[in-house]
Order: C-alpha cells, then structure tokens, then sequence
C-alpha cells in the first residue's frame, strides 16, 4: 500500500514485512542509523506481535529513487482490558521515528495517524523520537532513560561505580555464585523463572514465555540471558539486546532472595563484563520512572535520569490509554496480584500483559 506523495520529496508506504528482503533493507536503514535501537529491527516487531496475538506493521519514507528516508514500527494493539492502540514500538520503551529530517518525521507522523484512524485505533502512542507538534501530547516528566559508556576494563567499570554500590558489587563477586550467559531453551527457562517471580512480587502480570523466546529467535546473535545461580537455583537473570556497540539491557529482575544473596549487584556487573567483551562500549540502563526505588538503584550505579520524551495523538472526546502501574487506577490491583501464587500469576499474566503493548 503506497499513501500520496507528501510535500517534501519523499513518499510514505507500507512496508511488507513478509517479505525477507524488505526487512533486510529496513534493517539494514536501521543499524546504520545513530539513533536506532533495538525496537527498531523489524525482527523485534514481528516476534511481538506473534508471540502477543498482536499485528505488525512498518511505515517508510522513500525517496524518488527507492533510498529509505526515515521509518516508523508500529504495533497495533487489541485488548479487551485495554482497547485498541497503535504503538511504536509495541512491548518497548523506544522505537518512535527514525529519521534524520524534521519534514519526514512530520509525513511519517501523519501517515501513522491516518493509519491510526483506518484501524479504528483512537489512540498513537510514539516511544522516543522526534516530538510532532500541534495535536499531539508530549510526556517529558513520567520517565527517565539511564546510559553511559562502559569503561575499558574490570577495574576501571568498578572504579565507574559510586563507592556504595561499588563495595556491594565487590561483595557479590566473593560470593559463590554461578554465572550463566546464552539463549539456549535452558537459558530462557532459567530467565523466565526469575521474571516471572520478580514481576509478580511488583504487582504486575508477566509476558507470555514465547515473547522471549521469539525475540531472541528472531534478534538471534544480537540477544541474550546472563543469570546468577546459587547452588544451581536461578536468583537473578537479564535478558539483554544489542546494536551498534550498545547493550540493552532490558527485561530483568530477581528472586526474594537475590538481594541478601548479592545476586543483583553480580548480574549487572557481569552483563557490564560480557558485553565489553562482545565489544560493546555502551550501556543503556533503560528507562525507569521518575522517583522510584529502579531510578534510585540505576543512579546509584552511576547513571544519571535523562528525560524521555514520549508522544501521542487521540481521536475527539477519547483520552489516552493509562497504562502505568502506579497510577491510583491500578492501586487495589497490584496490592491483589502481589498475594497471587506464583503459578497462578503465571497463569493468568500472559493472557493479560499480551495487550499491554
């Protein structure tokens, strides 16, 4: 589906994301690009919405000559709980226009709006990117993003650490605990034991399994699972994306027992370790929301909050979806899902959290 011509010399269009050798030179825009992220890829697109039930799609800006100009993710997201959105990037925390010029993100802007609207989604959300203006609502206060550059060696990334986390991690590495790093079956196991525990002691429904499993199927090389055991018990474990010299280090968390046992403070300093190896010279940390206790710790490990501008555009007398779980809508809910069995927050998580987007 070609959509008309915009004012600057580029056109908009849909991108078939079946077809390999699109993705392959979407892909290719992509890891060129300063600014992309892994939410980019169009890999990370289709596993989500395979693994969520959910649709993928890809809008493109074109020059006359079929060089890409700019390119858009998106996820459209249907949910009986949480109704229907367009998202960029669905399931991530960035992912919004790429592009290295206002005018296209403007024409990518509005042809992912008509898009909105020919779906019936009543709302766009847009993850990062360029801010489009009138129209739109822009979010610079809810989140934070934490990055900085990894250090040469070992002691130099301890040395990075501010004194207190420092002296908690060198404790972790006199510890007898196990590291573990892969995405075998075994390793995502191991990974999903731990999420899914750490999700639920917060309150809030897990990912379906064959998200992991998809994503790192479908990112292969550029995907992995560091974990911290303590005698062959998983405590802590990350799931990690890589591009460009950076590592993502994106879905975490730990057991109730991780923190007395260091099993935290040992897992981001042996992800700090492998992907230096990887020759990685970057971290991003993620995002976190401002004035919580995951800002605190990231802080303390030396990053400092940046700002995360997030966008997004309702139809008329709509408001946008509220999705975050702090909010006093979802109060009684997260203190409920806290005191689930942990199989039956596994059981039903899934089939909630596929339509969170």
């Amino acid at each position: 589906m070609t959509m008309p011509l915009v004012s600057t010399p580029v056109a908009i269009s849909a991108a078939d994301l079946a077809q390999a050798g699109e993705r392959a030179r979407i892909d290719a825009y992509v890891r060129a690009h300063a600014d992309a992220t892994p939410f980019h890829l169009t890999g990370w697109n289709v596993a989500v919405a395979r693994a969520c039930g959910q649709t993928a799609h890809c809008l493109i800006a074109e020059y006359a000559d079929g060089t890409i100009a700019g390119m858009l993710p998106l996820t459209e997201i249907r949910s009986p709980l949480f109704g229907k959105a367009l998202v960029s990037a669905g399931f991530a925390v960035d992912g919004g226009i790429l592009t290295s010029r206002d005018a296209v993100a403007d024409a990518l802007a509005a042809s992912a709006w008509a898009l909105a609207e020919r779906l019936g989604c009543p709302s766009l959300e847009l993850r990062g990117g360029p801010a489009p203006g009138e129209g739109w609502i822009v979010d610079e206060t809810t989140y934070l993003g934490f990055a900085r550059d990894l250090a040469q060696d070992d002691e130099a990334e301890l040395l990075a650490i501010p004194r207190k986390q420092r002296a908690d991690v060198r404790k972790s590495l006199d510890a007898d605990l196990e590291i573990a790093i892969g995405s075998t079956p075994r390793d995502l196991a191991m990974h999903y034991a731990v999420f899914s525990e750490s999700v639920r002691n917060l309150g809030t429904p897990v990912f379906p399994a064959k998200l992991f499993r998809e994503v790192a199927a479908e990112l292969s090389e550029h995907a992995d699972v560091v974990t911290v055991s303590k005698d062959g018990k998983p405590h802590a474990s990350v799931f990690s994306l890589y591009l460009n010299g950076t590592v993502y280090p994106f879905w975490g968390g730990g057991t109730r027992e991780a923190r007395s046992l260091k099993a935290n403070d040992r897992l981001y300093y042996e992800l700090m370790r492998h992907a230096r190896g990887r020759g990685c010279t970057r971290y991003d940390f993620g995002r976190s929301k401002a004035g919580t206790g995951v800002a605190a710790f990231k802080k303390n490990w030396g990053f400092e909050g940046v700002p995360l501008r997030y966008a997004k555009r309702v139809a008329a007398g709509q408001t946008p979806r509220e999705m975050n779980p702090m909010s006093p809508k979802y109060r009684l809910q997260v203190v409920v899902w806290k005191k689930l069995p942990l199989w039956l927050a596994n059981a039903m998580g899934p089939v909630i959290a596929k339509g969170l987007g």
